[in-house]
Formats: C-alpha cells, structure tokens, sequence
C-alpha cells in the first residue's frame, strides 16, 4: 500500500492487536515451517517464515507461532515477516530462534469450524524446560518443568495445555511439572522432534483452569475475612 512503511512503529504492540484480541486458535498446527530470516530492530526482531499457506495470509491476519499470538506484517512470495516485541521475547522462547529453525503455526479457528483441540488464546503464560524424552514402543513421552508466576498456572491430570502452541493432555501432572505423550504423526508434523533436554519451550496453560482457580482463590479468600 502507498507510503505504508514495511515495518510499522515499534510502540506498536504485535503480541496480539487491541482491534483483534478476539482472535483464538485451538492447538492444531497446521504445519511446522521453517526460518527464513531473523532481523533485530531496537528491542524488536522481525521473524520471516517459510510456508506452505503464505499466499492464503493477508497483512493484519493473526498467526500462532509456537503458541505466540502475532501479526503477519509483510508477504514476499512464499515468505511472511512477523514482529515481536521485548515483552514477547521476554516471555516466550522466540527470542532463541535463529534460521533453520522450526516453528509450530495456526491460523485462528473459525467459529463455522470443529474445535478439535481446546481453547488457545496465543498468549504464552511462561516458559518450561523440557527434562526428558523417552520413547514408548512407538510413541514419546515428555516431561516439562516450569517455575509458576501465578497461582492460575497449574495443570491437572486428563486436563490440556499447550505446549510450542500445540494442544495436549497432561499426565502425570505435578506441581512445577508435567508429562505429555506425542503419538508419530504429531512428532512429524509439529516441532516435537526437533525437541530434547533442554530445549526451552512456550507454555499456555488452559484458559477455563486458570479462571475457575482464580474464583476459587478469591473465595477462600473472602472466607478468611
């Protein structure tokens, strides 16, 4: 578009737009693509990828990369560049990225669409650090620890959460931890086999958990007055 600039003012916040914060993803990546490009800019860094769907993109659309909401800001060919911010580097492990590596994408869910994973919002409550990988006569299991920021970042057995953007069930949940199990087809197609002991991934725990054990906080709470 004339005398539109190719990266917009930084002040500008790319986590998620105010004007699209309705957005919501489910947790099935569509692809797992690689990147191309990675540009620092001040505080920021622009993140161009290589996929499968960028002609299907427009400039503005919401994108899930490793479960991190952002906004397509450019489109060249088969590539798209996205903008993240200090706030998001510092919360996420996009800041860690480097080219060739690759990233879990989604495009938001339509609400005429199955919901076949769970409600994702794209917005990364913390950072896990996978500490074990074992196979299991054809399948894996993973165990993540975290250091929770809040009461609300909690997982429970049977319940999900997303993992790199990808919806899972928890088992063996524990207090600063949590076990998932990946089946073949979602080690090939998402970035699960490029993780190992470690590795640093992106976490968003369920939004209905973190709201009911907020309420019930606030009760106990009340009650103790």
């Amino acid at each position: 578009m004339p005398g539109r600039q190719l990266f917009p003012s930084p002040n500008i916040s790319y986590l998620c737009p105010e004007q699209i914060t309705y957005k919501m993803f489910s947790g099935i990546v569509e692809e797992a693509a690689p990147v191309v490009r990675i540009e620092q800019d001040r505080d920021n860094i622009h993140i161009t990828m290589r996929c499968s769907f960028t002609h299907e993109l427009k400039i503005d659309q919401s994108v899930s990369h490793n479960g991190v909401c952002l906004t397509v800001v450019k489109k060249e060919g088969d590539t798209y560049t996205v903008t993240a911010i200090r706030e998001t580097l510092d919360k996420t492990n996009l800041g860690l990225l480097k080219p060739g590596d690759k990233v879990n994408l989604e495009r938001s869910t339509r609400l005429d669409g199955r919901l076949d994973g769970h409600m994702v919002q794209g917005h990364v409550d913390l950072t896990a650090v996978c500490t074990s990988v074992r196979e299991a006569e054809g399948s894996w299991y993973y165990t993540f620890e975290y250091e929770p920021k809040s009461p609300e970042h909690i997982t429970v057995e049977k319940g999900s959460a997303s993992v790199n953007g990808v919806s899972l069930t928890v088992v063996n949940s524990k207090d600063k931890s949590f076990e998932v199990a990946i089946i073949p087809f979602t080690w090939e197609v998402t970035n699960f086999h490029q993780i190992k002991v470690g590795t640093v991934v992106n976490i968003e725990f369920d939004i209905l958990g973190k709201y009911i054990a907020k309420i019930v906080r606030q009760i106990l709470a009340k009650d103790e007055k």
